[in-house]
C-alpha cells in the first residue's frame, strides 16, 4: 500500500510539474510573439521562477497523488464518473462551488500572507519577481505552497464533482495562474471592462497587486476584494 501511495504521489508530481512547464512555456512563447524582448532582461529571475515552481509542483502533486490513490483504491472521495448520479445542471455548479470554494480560501491566505511577518517568510518569494511573469504562477516559498496545494484535495472530500468537472477546474486553475501573471493583459478591454470583466480577475487586475501589494488579493473573483474594501481596479500600466 505505501508503495502504491508513493507511486500515485511521484505520479502526479511529474504531472503537476509538466502541466506547469506546458502552460507556462506556452504563454512565455506567446509573450515573446506578442512583445518581442518583454522578458529579454529577466533571465535569472525565470530561472529563480522555474525552481520555486518545481518545488511546488512536488509540495502540490504529494497530496493530490494520496487523493488519487485514495479514490481509485478505497473510494474515499465525493469525485464520481457516472454522469448520472447528479442532475446534469449540478456539472456546472460544482464547477462554481470549486472555483469560489478555491477563491475564498486563496483570499483570505493571501491577505494573511501580507502581513509582514509571513510576508517575509514566505510571501517575499512570489514578490520577487518584478515584474512577474508566465514563469511565475507557481513560484512559491514551500510553506505558501502548502497553503494552495490542500484546497482542492480538500474539496473533493466534501463536494460532489464529476472527473471531467474536476479537470476543467484545475484546467482554469492553471490557466488563470499563468495568464494573470504575464505582465500583459491578453483579452480586450471590452471584455476587461464589461460587467463580466468587473468580477473575473484577469492581468489587469492581478497586476495591480503586484505594483501596489495591499490590494487586489483575489484568484478568480473580485467578490472578497468588492465585498472587503481591498479592490483598487486595474493596473494602469498595462
Amino acid at each position: 500500500m505505501l508503495f502504491a501511495i508513493v507511486l500515485s504521489a511521484l505520479a502526479m508530481t511529474a504531472i503537476v510539474a509538466v502541466r506547469y512547464l506546458a502552460s507556462s512555456g506556452f504563454f512565455a512563447w506567446l509573450t515573446a510573439r506578442r512583445l518581442p524582448g518583454r522578458y529579454a532582461s529577466l533571465g535569472p529571475q525565470i530561472w529563480r521562477e522555474i525552481g520555486w515552481s518545481l518545488a511546488s509542483a512536488a509540495i502540490y502533486g504529494v497530496p493530490a497523488g494520496m487523493v488519487a490513490w485514495g479514490w481509485q483504491a478505497r473510494g474515499w472521495t465525493r469525485s464520481y464518473t457516472d454522469w448520472s448520479a447528479f442532475p446534469l445542471w449540478y456539472a456546472p455548479l460544482s464547477v462554481l462551488l470549486y472555483l469560489f470554494a478555491h477563491d475564498s480560501w486563496f483570499y483570505w491566505t493571501h491577505r494573511w500572507m501580507h502581513r509582514p511577518r509571513p510576508f517575509r517568510i514566505a510571501h517575499a518569494v512570489h514578490h520577487a519577481s518584478r515584474p512577474p511573469t508566465a514563469w511565475a504562477a507557481m513560484s512559491f516559498h514551500p510553506w505558501e505552497a502548502l497553503t494552495g496545494a490542500v484546497v482542492i484535495p480538500a474539496l473533493v472530500f466534501l463536494i460532489p464533482i464529476h472527473v471531467a468537472m474536476l479537470g476543467l477546474v484545475l484546467a482554469v486553475m492553471t490557466v488563470m495562474g499563468v495568464t494573470n501573471h504575464m505582465g500583459w493583459e491578453m483579452f480586450p478591454k471590452r471584455l476587461v471592462n464589461s460587467a463580466l470583466g468587473n468580477w473575473v480577475i484577469t492581468a489587469s487586475h492581478h497586476q495591480r497587486h503586484h505594483e501596489e501589494y495591499r490590494c487586489n488579493y483575489g484568484l478568480y473573483f473580485r467578490f472578497w476584494d468588492r465585498l472587503c474594501g481591498t479592490d483598487r481596479g486595474l493596473s494602469r500600466s498595462l
